[in-house]
């Protein structure tokens, strides 16, 4: 083996760990941003629950008790839960896109390299060595198109998620205006 080849492989070998590292410390960030997002969500929810069964603890009647558990304390909950939901969400889109993104310069790279190996094998081929780079070429068009194709399925799909993401904040805040403004009218 000569060594611009053990060169290049070295270099390779390099290219990719960089490219995993990069992957890896984007999952790291992540699992620490929705480790810390949890711990607030859950701070948040032990605080509103003693604060919640205080407020009942405070109701004189059943009538009040029952008031407080339809309007004062779902409402609340419901849109801290909506919101956690979004901010779960948020996250998980911005990971895909700083994953998409290391992927897609990754791929870039790779198909630069694969069409100069390709140009060079061109020009250096024996007779009959076009075909295997016209062959060649063309698999490498082919994955472009495919690689093309995952980009923008994904990008369907997240588009398709967000829209579900904000039909069901909208019927949830519905359905919580409705159960709240039912109950302050049965408890008058």
């Amino acid at each position: 083996m000569s060594t611009p080849n053990i060169e290049q492989i070295s270099a390779a070998q390099k290219a990719n760990a960089e490219v995993m590292m990069a992957l890896l410390r984007t999952a790291f960030n992540g699992v620490e941003r929705l480790t810390a997002l949890n711990m607030a969500a859950s701070r948040e929810f032990f605080n509103n629950t003693v604060a919640n069964a205080q407020q009942l603890l405070a109701a004189k009647d059943v009538n009040e008790v029952a008031a407080k558990l339809n309007t004062d304390l779902t409402k609340p909950n419901v849109d801290k839960w909506m919101d956690y939901s979004r901010s779960v969400y948020d996250l998980a889109a911005q990971m895909q896109k700083e994953m998409t993104s290391v992927m897609e310069a990754q791929y870039s790279t790779f198909t630069k390299t694969a069409n100069s190996a390709v140009e060079k094998a061109k020009t250096s081929a024996p007779v009959g060595g076009d075909v295997f780079a016209a062959t060649m070429q063309s698999m490498l068009n082919a994955s472009t198109k495919a690689f093309d194709n995952m980009n923008s399925m994904a990008k369907q799909l997240t588009d398709l998620a967000e829209a579900n993401m904000q039909a069901a904040t909208k019927t949830t805040t519905k359905a919580v205006s409705a159960t709240t403004a039912a109950a302050k009218k049965t408890t008058k």
